[in-house]
């Protein structure tokens, strides 16, 4: 397998050991799921399936923010308590991505669970020189890390823009230069806290997923990433914090997924031009989303058409569905498999195309000429997820 490493800025052999850690950046869970989550956890499980068909074992983990600005905000909004929020839409979550058929996570993690390993971890970044208090926060210090700016390969100026996008207060008088960032912060009245030596107060964004990775998944994991716009600042900082503190490589390769957009615009919560996964799923069939999304490669940005994309999707389903391309016999092990127990031909064709980059939309191709030609593809839509 060949897969894009962010921090590399190429397509690098991927050869695991048997066991292939992972870890994705979960949703913080204050709305419902919209189609740039499902494009990134979709595409996390397409790494699951191509590894575990290869042989090897997959342990991944997907975080949530259980607490942070955002849902602290639409709570207060709610005028109910947080973790009610989170639990309400973490189920909402959680059912949504079943439908569309995602291999369970090893375990789903919240960051309030984390409060003693996050403790501990900004402890730790005091003590080895990498962080510093001031006016009652506790940030990190970009200066003690040398390398900081290597996973994105951004310059500082990139780096400031944005860091005041995504909330990193650059201005913050409290810095003692603007790119630091935030490990604790003391709560405001109506918030959370939780007990410090350096006075009660809740995390900072990019320390809980530190925290998280490093217990449950140990010091270096094979793969890690989420969107396009968590390489900088989150995984920056993350990998910062993390190898200040470990003294050893953080991730082995970064996958990142590009941005879903509607009408030339990025898909998000604050400027309400989204496509939510559930509401799609009671009008179409839910395979037929899930091949939407993976007609489109995993690295790259793109628009959603619902008017193009999903007609698309469902008479794509329904070649494959058709008699000739399904019918097939069933393996020993239960795998489908050719009428002579061969294996299909076009389950060879997307073991590679997901071995190239997980270049789903050529495997989707592939097999539909092998449904053209009245060739079974059972297989090869089951490595995809979709079951016939």
């Amino acid at each position: 397998m060949r897969l894009y490493d962010t921090a590399r800025r190429a397509v690098v052999p991927f050869e695991p050991g048997p066991l292939v850690t992972m870890y994705s950046c979960g949703i913080t869970p204050y709305d419902a799921a919209h189609l740039g989550h499902a494009a990134v956890y979709l595409h996390f499980d397409m790494l699951q399936r191509r590894l575990r068909d290869a042989g090897y074992e997959t342990r991944c983990v997907r975080n949530v923010t259980d607490v942070d600005d955002d849902i602290l905000r639409k709570a207060r909004e709610l005028g109910v308590h947080y973790l009610d929020l989170a639990a309400e839409e973490m189920a909402r979550f959680d059912a949504e991505m079943g439908l569309l058929n995602l291999l369970p996570v090893h375990c789903e993690p919240r960051a309030t669970s984390a409060i003693p390993e996050i403790l501990s971890l900004i402890g730790a970044a005091l003590e080895g020189g990498h962080a510093y208090e001031s006016g009652g926060s506790v940030y990190f210090s970009v200066a003690s890390f040398p390398e900081f700016g290597r996973i994105s390969g951004y310059d500082r100026t990139r780096m400031l823009a944005l860091a005041a996008e995504h909330g990193g207060n650059p201005e913050d008088p409290n810095k003692r230069d603007p790119l630091d960032f935030v490990l604790w912060q003391p709560s405001l009245p109506d918030e959370p806290a939780w007990e410090s030596r350096w006075g009660p107060g809740r995390p900072g964004w990019h320390i809980e997923c530190s925290a998280l990775a490093l217990r449950e998944l140990g010091e270096t994991i094979d793969i890690h990433g989420g969107g396009r716009d968590l390489v900088f600042p989150h995984h920056e900082c993350e990998t910062a914090q993390s190898e200040a503190v470990t003294g050893q490589p953080f991730v082995r390769l970064w996958f990142h997924v590009g941005l879903v957009g509607l009408e030339g615009t990025k898909m998000s919560k604050s400027l309400g031009n989204l496509v939510f996964v559930g509401d799609l799923c009671k009008e179409w069939d839910p395979a037929a989303v899930r091949l939407a999304l993976l007609a489109h490669h995993y690295r790259h940005d793109w628009d959603w058409r619902t008017d193009v994309d999903m007609p698309e999707a469902a008479a794509r389903l329904a070649s494959w569905r058709s008699p000739p391309a399904v019918a097939s016999d069933r393996s020993p092990g239960g795998l489908p498999e050719g009428r002579n127990g061969s294996v299909e031909t076009g389950l060879e064709a997307v073991r590679e195309a997901l071995d190239d980059d997980l270049d789903t939309p050529r495997a989707l191709r592939a097999l539909d000429q092998e449904a053209a030609a009245g060739r079974p593809v059972v297989a090869g839509a089951h490595l995809l997820g979709i079951d016939l």
